[in-house]
């Protein structure tokens, strides 16, 4: 988890860094640090895209919805053209 004390830190070693430049165990801190807020962004990406649902409305206006994950074969501008994406509460197209 991405937490306010850890951005300040990143921010605060990225300044050093362009400023005087970091010690070896400076620079250690700062990459460990990377990779921590690196791995929770990720994290938050495969939980957004894992929450998406495609609605598709047929010729009968009957819906359709559909894991994502069932139409990875298909093109994505394909799938995008044909169906509206919902996040949450949220419509996209």
């Amino acid at each position: 988890m991405i937490t306010q004390e850890m951005l300040n830190r990143i921010n605060e070693l990225a300044r050093k860094k362009r400023s005087v430049g970091l010690n070896a165990e400076e620079l250690a801190e700062q990459k460990k640090l990377y990779e921590e807020y690196l791995l929770s962004i990720r994290g938050q990406m495969i939980n957004l895209l894992d929450s998406i649902k495609i609605v598709d409305a047929n010729a009968d206006g009957e819906k359709k919805v559909e894991d994502t994950k069932k139409n990875e074969k298909s093109s994505p501008q394909k799938i995008f053209q044909q169906t509206h994406i919902v996040i949450g509460q949220r419509r996209l197209h």
